[in-house]
């Protein structure tokens, strides 16, 4: 299964973000865990001076990035590990822009490209703490058990399989409940805030309306274009019974839009680079599989049971 990712169609960033990567950060001869604390700078040394340097050497040795690729690599700081120092890299190719976080150990001698849990810590409990769930989206029981939280951009077709997903699997399970939360990839899909935009204003004026908005959008979404956005949402509007003038002129105005930004900016914090990601009681879930979906369901669901039982 596919997801839609800011990257996707570039294959050099596909591989810069290739997960538990370690290479050995040699300079060449020519020539950016969830909700962890947040690391303080390393101390500053004349080779911690000279580590991003070779970073930055390896990776367009690496990847043949000439000096047409614009790749910066971040100040070090202390990462959960000992012996391990971290570094945020950001690379834009042709505007297609992405950061990835690096570990790198204090001597400059090996770089890791990984993903670093504590195991002594609830990730699942932290995420879910992370998540913002204040004025979002929802549809079922607000005490249900069961949250999952999906991060979603409205062109991305793969989301349209996952909205498909949910419409097949969670009538089968009352003790689960959907929130979405915007998190539009304007890099490669052009309509996808207007199209969040435009639901965030249904949801202003009517919360169920957000979820009509939802369903048309998906159903609709092989005939939307840029260039007929504006006219479809206006059309769901005055199909979903909204006043059409309140709602223009919430397109137009700055609130909606700064909700789907910092809906955006808290996917980014929970370290989302692809859509649709859904987090089921705080466990990740990423792409569109209705199998998964439901194993982490049953997961849940099981789970708590035995809790009620040990009770």
């Amino acid at each position: 299964m596919t997801h839609c990712r800011s990257f996707a169609r570039l294959a050099l960033l596909g591989a810069f973000l290739l997960a538990a990567q370690v290479a050995p950060a040699r300079a060449q001869d020519s020539a950016k865990p969830p909700q962890a604390p947040k690391p303080a700078a390393a101390p500053a040394s004349a080779g911690n001076a000279e580590i991003p340097r070779k970073i930055e050497a390896y990776l367009r040795d690496l990847y043949a990035w000439g000096p047409e690729v614009h790749l910066a690599v971040g100040p070090l700081k202390e990462s959960p590990v000992a012996g391990l120092l971290e570094t945020m890299v950001d690379l834009d190719v042709s505007g297609q822009k992405e950061t990835a976080k690096f570990y790198v150990t204090r001597d400059g001698q090996y770089l890791l490209r990984a993903e670093v849990t504590d195991l002594s810590r609830n990730q699942s409990a932290e995420t879910m703490k992370a998540i913002q769930l204040a004025d979002a989206p929802s549809t079922g029981d607000p005490k249900a058990s069961i949250t999952l939280v999906e991060f979603a951009d409205f062109e991305c077709p793969v989301c349209k399989q996952f909205h498909d997903a949910v419409r097949a699997v969670l009538p089968n399970y009352p003790q689960a409940r959907l929130v979405f939360k915007d998190f539009p990839l304007e890099n490669i899909h052009p309509w996808a805030k207007t199209a969040s935009i435009a639901a965030r204003c249904a949801y202003q004026q009517d919360p169920k309306a957000f979820w009509t908005f939802y369903d048309r959008i998906y159903d609709d979404q092989p005939v939307i274009s840029a260039e007929n956005a504006w006219t479809k949402m206006s059309d769901f509007a005055a199909q979903a019974g909204l006043n059409l003038d309140t709602f223009k002129s919430c397109m137009a105005g700055p609130e909606a839009a700064a909700a789907v930004d910092a809906s955006f900016e808290n996917g980014r914090k929970l370290e989302v680079n692809s859509t649709p990601t859904v987090f089921i009681n705080g466990r990740r879930m990423v792409g569109a599989d209705a199998t998964q979906l439901e194993q982490f369901i049953r997961y849940e669901l099981e789970q708590q049971k035995s809790k009620a039982k040990a009770h």
